[in-house]
């Protein structure tokens, strides 16, 4: 056995597609050891990453593939062999197993005779599968933007190959990727180690070698090093702590190779602007953390992550240059915050039609008129089911959604569009109910995300939503395979968490119908709906895709009520009881198909005389049916379902002792009629056969 050591020195990779590249050369790497068989019953995968170097160490690799023997048929005899000659067909057949002919066999088997052959295949060495197969999967792997650095050369990646470690133990494995041989010499640090060549003796010392040289190669140990660093420094300033910031340390721990953290301030005048703008400047621009006091509230302080290690000296510099940095970004947005308020929201209304939405579409003018037709629809739908909400307040906020995309501070820093309108609204005297519906409008911008805290937020977020969905779908711009440009999918998303999550009494269909759009249109925007529910369902709330099947397929419209649905039927699926009926009803519509296919008419079960068994089942499941719907109307499901599973005696005598496709037509047909009303009547609440038994 033996270790196995793949490392990619490269120019500095973007921090955004670290993570994912890492995971995929993993799983690369492992795929093709398995499938040349060469993991050992021990064999364990690590990767590495850091922003120069993409790594995977593998313990317990074969030294080469085992010898295998496989057992060929080919001709039958009497083909191969007249009168105990080698025709053509028996020497083909032995020319392509690589043996004499001589070697042939004679085979018997239910079919009768045939000839074979033995075919022994010697295990190739596993340094020659690798230095063979790993170029084409580490040039396989996907980047969302890559390069070609090599005149001429047909290869591509993220950024520029620059070294290639390949270790089997300690012998270098004869492999070449983008013209780079492998050989055992890694970098270390590109300061704090000169970039020198570092020397791997074997892939057990990685990660400590690389130590050595300044570099953590173990992205977890990163992060911990990074909040260890970022607590310590923080309590340095009595009662701050650093604002948690998941998606930033994330961020600096793939920017950096040896992280240290240092501490810098900044005047406590700029406290007077919106918290949402400062934090901004420091997360988005500058990669900065926030320092909070106990309430919460921001402190003239942050923190920076640095890829080096400096003396005391050093670090006044750098904390210098921050400070000054910032500085000057805090300066910018405290201008545009003063110069922008100068114009009100309303006055902006009409620079709408001079920033383009969509060039085959129009201007945010025409948007923004879209989106209040959407609105009052919604505002109409909501208000007959007696929710109460302000009505002007979403109109006036629906009007002014927009309209922050005419300022100066969102031009300056655009992740803030909406939080700034919602900003400038309250500001302006223009209400809170106003202000917070623009603030939350792109809200939930993931399904990790809350959405809008207001009925008017939720409700201008859905307006907004579906008329761009409907806008693009209408111009051809759908999502195509991995391909979102305009990002429909993660609006979808949203308005399906908006439904699910709010007390909203409305519908995906009345949300659709509120676009107005034309009826081609709905139809494939429906099912984009729908394709999104269903990844909800799934991805966000767990439920497993049979269970999801199951409900999609007896209608899913009532977003809140699917998901209710899919609770009682997760509930219950592993009964025995429910097993059974689920099997039934999948054989139910097996029937019914095979009716379909060969025109067998469907009756009604009053047509013949039934056996005791069938009218056991049409009893059952008349008396059964009222009660089911009117728990299904309350929507007690697990209720309705355990109901449900209670026909199944009837339903398993009747088909260990009906024939339900008899000779008889009349007969035939009063059974069918009698199982599709069973289906029918109780697939309200799921396409039991769509229930797979585990």
């Amino acid at each position: 056995m033996a270790d196995f050591l793949l490392e990619i020195g490269l120019d500095e990779i973007p921090a955004r597609m670290i993570a994912g590249a890492e995971a995929e050369l993993g799983r690369r790497v492992h795929d093709l050891l398995t499938r040349e068989r060469l993991l050992g019953a021990g064999a364990k995968v690590t990767t590495y990453s850091t922003p120069r170097r993409l790594a995977v160490v593998v313990e317990d690799v074969l030294a080469g593939q085992a010898d295998t023997e496989e057992k060929l048929t080919g001709p039958s005899w009497k083909v191969a062999f007249k009168d105990g000659v080698p025709t053509a067909a028996a020497e083909a057949f032995a020319k392509k197993a690589g043996v004499a002919v001589a070697a042939l066999e004679k085979v018997t088997n239910a079919k009768g005779e045939y000839v074979g052959a033995t075919v022994k295949r010697q295990g190739r060495a596993a340094a020659e599968l690798l230095a063979g197969e790993l170029p084409k999967e580490v040039l396989g792997l996907y980047w969302a933007k890559n390069m070609y650095w090599r005149a001429g050369k047909p290869e591509r990646f993220v950024r520029p190959v620059r070294w290639i470690v390949a270790l089997l133990d300690a012998a270098v494995v004869n492999l070449e990727i983008a013209g780079i041989a492998a050989g055992n010499l890694s970098r270390g640090h590109r300061i704090l180690h000169g970039d020198h060549a570092v020397d791997l003796a074997s892939p057990k010392s990685y990660v400590e070698t690389l130590r050595a040289a300044k570099v953590v190669v173990d992205v977890a140990e990163r992060r911990q090093t990074i909040r260890k660093a970022l607590d310590k420094v923080t309590r340095t300033v009595a009662g701050a702590r650093w604002r948690e910031d998941e998606p930033l340390i994330e961020t600096v721990v793939h920017l950096t190779e040896w992280p240290t953290v240092i501490l810098g301030n900044f005047e406590q005048e700029y406290l007077a602007l919106p918290e949402e703008v400062l934090v901004t400047v420091m997360r988005d621009h500058q990669k900065y953390f926030a320092a909070e006091g106990p309430d919460g509230k921001l402190l003239p302080h942050f923190l920076t992550v640095l890829n080096i290690q400096v003396d005391e000296e050093g670090e006044a510099t750098i904390r210098h240059g921050n400070q000054k940095v910032l500085r000057a970004r805090f300066k910018d947005a405290r201008f545009f915050w003063d110069f922008d308020q100068k114009v009100s929201l309303a006055d902006r209304v009409e620079n709408l039609k001079n920033v383009t939405f969509q060039k085959e579409l129009g201007s945010y003018a025409w948007k923004t008129e879209q989106n209040l037709r959407i609105a009052q629809v919604l505002d109409l739908a909501v208000k007959a089911a007696g929710v109460a909400f302000d009505e002007a307040a979403l109109l006036k906020a629906t009007e002014l959604a927009k309209t922050d995309l005419t300022t100066e501070l969102v031009k300056e820093f655009t992740e803030l569009q909406g939080i700034i309108g919602g900003l400038y609204a309250e500001s302006q005297g223009l209400g809170e109910s106003v202000g917070k519906a623009i603030y939350s409008q792109y809200a939930p911008a993931s399904t990790d995300d809350a959405i809008p805290a207001t009925v008017e937020g939720q409700l201008l977020g859905l307006a907004d939503r579906i008329q761009t969905i409907t806008a693009m779908f209408g111009i051809g711009s759908a999502p195509t395979g991995s391909k979102d440009p305009f990002a429909l999918r993660r609006a979808a998303n949203a308005i399906v968490k908006i439904l699910a999550e709010s007390e909203l009494p409305l519908t995906l269909s009345d949300v659709l119908d509120a676009s107005g759009t034309e009826q081609a249109n709905k139809e494939h925007v429906a099912a984009f709906l729908r394709e999104r529910l269903s990844f909800y369902l799934k991805d966000v709330r767990g439920f497993a895709y049979d269970v999801v099947n199951a409900v999609l397929a007896a209608g899913a419209d009532d977003v809140r009520d699917a998901i209710a649905r899919a609770e009682a039927l997760t509930a219950v699926r592993g009964s025995e009881d429910f097993a059974a009926i689920s099997a039934a009803f999948k054989r139910i519509k097996n029937i019914l198909r095979q009716a379909e296919e060969k025109k067998f008419a469907v009756g009604s079960p009053k047509d013949a005389t039934l056996s005791a068994e069938a009218q056991q089942l049409n009893d059952a499941a008349e008396a059964l049916a009222p009660e089911v719907a009117k728990l299904r109307q309350q929507r007690a499901y697990g209720e309705a379902l355990a109901l449900i599973a209670a026909l199944r005696p009837a339903v398993d005598a009747f088909f260990d002792k009906v024939m339900v496709l008899d000779p008889d037509a009349t007969v035939r047909g009063a059974h069918l009629g009698l199982i599709d009303g069973v289906l029918r009547g109780f697939s309200g609440i799921a396409d039991f056969s769509e229930i797979v038994a585990g």
